[in-house]
């Protein structure tokens, strides 16, 4: 059963993970990797407007996961992008007492359907609204990060620590694409146009965690909270030596209503100074 969520030896802990990481390696190498760079028109469609895009790999891949990640865990459930979009009381699951697989199957679809290697799939194991494991995967970068809570992260096989940003250097930070925020939280972010920051907009969010818990980036800036975004990012940036925040401070917590934006940063440091920077507007 996962060694019992995750928590048995270490031994069974890492073939439980490697399981895990086997699954999502195979989706990803029969549902996505095959159609990049290889799409028709007719296979990618708009959701929400142009930058919102859902392709037949986001959904074959989502159902590949589907079937493999409870297979492996019985009497789990599938939080993912494409079953919300199509049923949206699936997301409720985050808030009951069946272990729940959190599942982004091609985040940064944009850049997957324009021939952009910046996408990545995203699996996050949780029970209850805590976060137990994570897995971020870039096949066109030969990428995987994977997080353990309690057991740290790594990328390829190897740790991996976020660190801090060296003394007074200036702030490098990915922010929500102004394209999916209010204009309450466009007041927000630009609390972030300031001397020592230097913000822009995200690409795939999963990415961006990434480049955070290597400590190739200083922090991130978001304005939505859909699970299957953060939740693999959040994790591999805590295990990594990293810190998040919403505005009033509190942690972030997938099950949702969470005071935004938030943001996940390098150490706690540059977490409490993005945060404050934030709620000064």
């Amino acid at each position: 059963m996962i060694d019992e969520l995750l928590d048995g030896s270490g031994s069974q802990s890492d073939a439980a993970s490697a399981a895990v990481e086997e699954a999502v390696r195979k989706a990803a190498a029969a549902e996505i990797v095959p159609r990049w760079r290889q799409l028709a028109t007719h296979e990618i469609v708009e959701k929400s407007g142009p930058h919102d895009l859902v392709t037949v790999a986001d959904r074959a891949a989502e159902a590949h996961l589907t079937a493999s990640l409870t297979a492996l865990l019985p009497g789990s459930v599938v939080v993912g992008e494409e079953s919300v979009h199509a049923d949206p009381e699936v997301y409720e699951a985050l808030k009951g007492d069946a272990p729940v697989w959190i599942v982004d199957p091609v985040d940064g679809t944009w850049h997957f359907a324009h021939g952009d290697p910046g996408f990545c799939t995203l699996v996050a194991l949780a029970v209850r609204g805590e976060l137990l494991a994570s897995w971020t995967y870039a096949p066109a970068r030969e990428e995987m990060a994977v997080a353990v809570r309690g057991r740290g992260a790594r990328l390829n096989g190897a740790g991996i620590r976020s660190g801090s940003p060296g003394p007074g250097a200036a702030l490098r930070v990915a922010t929500s694409h102004p394209d999916y925020t209010t204009a309450d939280q466009k007041a927000a972010l630009l609390g972030l146009d300031t001397e020592g920051v230097h913000a822009r907009p995200c690409g795939s969010a999963g990415l961006e965690y990434l480049a955070v818990a290597r400590g190739e980036l200083d922090a991130v800036a978001f304005s939505w909270e859909y699970a299957w975004d953060h939740a693999a990012g959040l994790l591999l940036v805590e295990e990594a030596g990293g810190a998040h925040a919403t505005l009033t401070g509190a942690p972030f917590r997938v099950t949702g209503a969470n005071a935004l934006p938030f943001t996940a940063a390098r150490d706690r440091a540059t977490a409490d100074r993005i945060r404050t920077l934030l709620a000064a507007r």
